[in-house]
This record gives structure tokens, C-alpha cells and sequence, in this order.
């Protein structure tokens, strides 16, 4: 799957393609819907070439930095899920006010058109584009009547509550992994690279492998989960253990500001992880965080965490 980063690297001989275009923050189910559906309308068209379009940054945080949603994946995260569902190709629109300017007339003609010659355009009902999100699927359809292209409209899914990347966030928000889990179509994930942390846990019997939240990330609210830690670079790359996992400040202990992601891989004190990319993978929320009064009951506390993350675990 080729990342086209600007307009200029799409390729002069690209033949007609199916575009599928959206955001795709976290590709949740009805993210991958819509990519399913590209796949089988390309089959209909007679087309073989699936591209989707996508922002970065988030639109939102051009337009409204302050009201910037926190994100569910970088963008190498997108574009890999995005290829994992089907699609051959991304084109990575580098959102700026100037593209944001655009009429939906110009977003029409600069990217389905001359730089995707779509035969086909596949959406989200609810998907708006151009100039104050002037352009909506009635005058996508009215165009490819124009210019030879089809417009498939794919239905929100989900319910009761649609699938959405804000109803993502709103689940982590609240530490509802498991929900968030059900929206995505599997556990939510954050990746990150090993920092060398104050070594309290190692000290406690509890060694943590240490990821900063990343700034703008969305991650699940404070509190104790159990769920997984897979390597993803080096020898060992794919291998994953059964951890349980602290998300927060740890407020036992004062003068801790910076939010982490803290994995205790279950009776395992021999890992040197520093500097190591790791996925962290959240499956069920134990508890919410607590301040313990003592180191002492704050190890009662994580040798029940550790055995109740075991128990969900199965390992």
C-alpha cells in the first residue's frame, strides 16, 4: 500500500479508482464498513483501485484548535488499519485554512477528479465536506451524474448508539474499554516508546514498562485495567504478555504530574523494555484510581490487582 503525503505524488497514470474519504480516526466498525463497501462497489464498477482520502492534521484542530478532539490513532496507525481493511492506497490531504477555503465545487474537481478520476465515491451518510461543510451527499450524487463517477451512500451503523469516533472517546473517557472495544471491532490500543520512569514499581516487586500518554491522544480515563503488552520492535517483535495496566498520576506519591501508561506484565521481573516500542492493549477496567494513605496498602492493593487481572486475562 503506497501513503501519497501530497497531491504531487499521486501518480500521473493512476486510472479510474473507487474513493472513499473521511477522517477514519480509530477505523471503527462503521469506519470498516464503509471500507468493505468501497471494496465491493470497485467489484461492481469494474474498478480494482480502492483509495481513501484522509486529514492530517485533524480538520478540527486547524479550524477550532481549542475544541481539537483527542485522537485514537497517529496517522501511521490510520494508515495501517486502513490498509489492514482493504484499502490500496492513501492519500493524505495535509489540512490547512487554504484547503479548508475550498469550495465543495474545488474539493470535488481537485480530488475526486483530477488527481483520483473517481468512478466511484463512497461515504458515510453523514459526511460533509468543502468551505463550512457546505457539500453533502445529494451534491456529490448531482456531480458524479456530471462527471461519470457513483455515489454510494453507507448507512451509520451501530446501535442503539451509532459507532462514531466521538462515542469512542466518550467510552475511554469514562473508562468503559470494554465499549470502546465494541465500537472498534477490538480492544483499544496506544503505542508508545519505553521511558526510564522513577523505578518505584521495580522497588515495590512490581516492575512497570513506562509510556508517556502521548500529548492530544485520547487514552482510557485514570485507573487500573488488565490487558496486554506486545513488543513491536527488535527480535521479539509480535510477542505479547498479560499485563495489568495503570493509567494516570500515581497520586500515592506526591509530585507526580506527568500522565502515564504503566504495564506490569504478570510475573515477569526479568524484561528490560527501555527504548522499546510497545502496544499497550486495554481489555477490562479494574478499578478506578485510588490515593492509598501507605505503601503498604497500596501493595494489597496491586497484588489484587494483578490477580484480578489474571483472572480476565485466563493466563
Amino acid at each position: 500500500m503506497q501513503a501519497w503525503r501530497a497531491f504531487e505524488d499521486v501518480p500521473g497514470d493512476l486510472g479510474r479508482t473507487v474513493v472513499t474519504i473521511g477522517n477514519f480516526d480509530g477505523m471503527h466498525l462503521g469506519h470498516q464498513h464503509v471500507v468493505r463497501r468501497a471494496r465491493e462497489v470497485a467489484g461492481e464498477v469494474g474498478v480494482d483501485h480502492v483509495v481513501a482520502v484522509t486529514f492530517d492534521p485533524h480538520p478540527i484542530a486547524v479550524l477550532r484548535p481549542e475544541h481539537a478532539p483527542p485522537t485514537l490513532t497517529t496517522i501511521d496507525e490510520r494508515l495501517r488499519l486502513l490498509g489492514e481493511a482493504g484499502v490500496d492506497d492513501v492519500l493524505v490531504i495535509p489540512f490547512s485554512r487554504e484547503i479548508a477555503d475550498w469550495t465543495p465545487q474545488e474539493f470535488i474537481d481537485r480530488i475526486i477528479l483530477a488527481t483520483l478520476h473517481a468512478k466511484a465515491v463512497v461515504v458515510g451518510a453523514n459526511f460533509r465536506f468543502g468551505n463550512r461543510a457546505a457539500g453533502d451527499c445529494n451534491l456529490l450524487r448531482a456531480a458524479g451524474l456530471e462527471h461519470d463517477f457513483v455515489l454510494e451512500e453507507v448507512s451509520l451503523d451501530g446501535g442503539p448508539q451509532v459507532w462514531s469516533s466521538t462515542y469512542v472517546r466518550t467510552c475511554l473517557a469514562a473508562g468503559d474499554v470494554t465499549g470502546a472495544a465494541e465500537a472498534l471491532g477490538r480492544p483499544f490500543a496506544t503505542r508508545g516508546v519505553v521511558i526510564e520512569g522513577d523505578k518505584r514499581g521495580r522497588e515495590l516487586g512490581f516492575p512497570t514498562a513506562n509510556v508517556p500518554v502521548r500529548q492530544g491522544a485520547a487514552a482510557p480515563a485514570d485507573g487500573v485495567y488488565a490487558g496486554r503488552l506486545t513488543l513491536i520492535d527488535g527480535p521479539e517483535a509480535g510477542t505479547s504478555y498479560p499485563a495489568a495496566i495503570s493509567v494516570g498520576t500515581n497520586p500515592t506519591f506526591a509530585g507526580e504530574r506527568e500522565r502515564r501508561v504503566e504495564s506490569y506484565v504478570l510475573d515477569r521481573t526479568d524484561l528490560e523494555l527501555y527504548g522499546r516500542e510497545v502496544e499497550v492493549t486495554f481489555v477490562e477496567r479494574l478499578r478506578g484510581m485510588v490515593r492509598f494513605d501507605s505503601v503498604d496498602d497500596l501493595l494489597v492493593a496491586m497484588a489484587d490487582d494483578v490477580a484480578r487481572a489474571r483472572a480476565v486475562l485466563g493466563d
